[in-house]
């Protein structure tokens, strides 16, 4: 069976032919998440604050896939530049427990809607 996740508090998909997270045996795979605001308005900042944001989105989606950070397996991390990572860094790891996700970090030459950070995790399911 497979659920399709659209979350209370992260930007809206409408219009996008995406789901917030699609969960399959007991794993919840979440769509790459950008510093949008509930509003669908890219946030403007600093890369903590929108790094934030980009947290935030995710925790909402998890959240409305019965998951959350504690049981996020993967992370895959997107940058436009490598000067930000100590301070996207720094608030990601704000968000876990000591075990921490596997992750990568992957540097691309552009992102949508111009952002400079793009997350998207793989998590296991504590409920439907």
């Amino acid at each position: 069976m497979i659920k399709h996740i659209d979350a209370i508090g992260a930007p809206s998909t409408k219009g996008y032919p995406l789901s917030h997270a699609v969960v399959s045996n007991n794993l919840v795979y979440t769509s790459g998440q950008i510093y949008l605001t509930a509003e669908g308005k890219l946030l403007e900042g600093t890369i903590e604050e929108k790094t934030h944001q980009v947290m935030k989105n995710l925790q909402a989606i998890l959240l409305a896939a019965g998951s959350s950070f504690e049981s996020v397996l993967k992370t895959t991390i997107y940058v436009t530049d490598m000067e930000i990572y100590g301070k996207l860094n720094t608030v990601y790891a704000s968000y876990f427990s000591k075990n921490y996700p596997a992750r990568e970090v992957i540097c691309v030459k552009s992102l949508p809607l111009g952002a400079e950070i793009e997350i998207s995790l793989v998590a296991s399911v504590e409920a439907l």
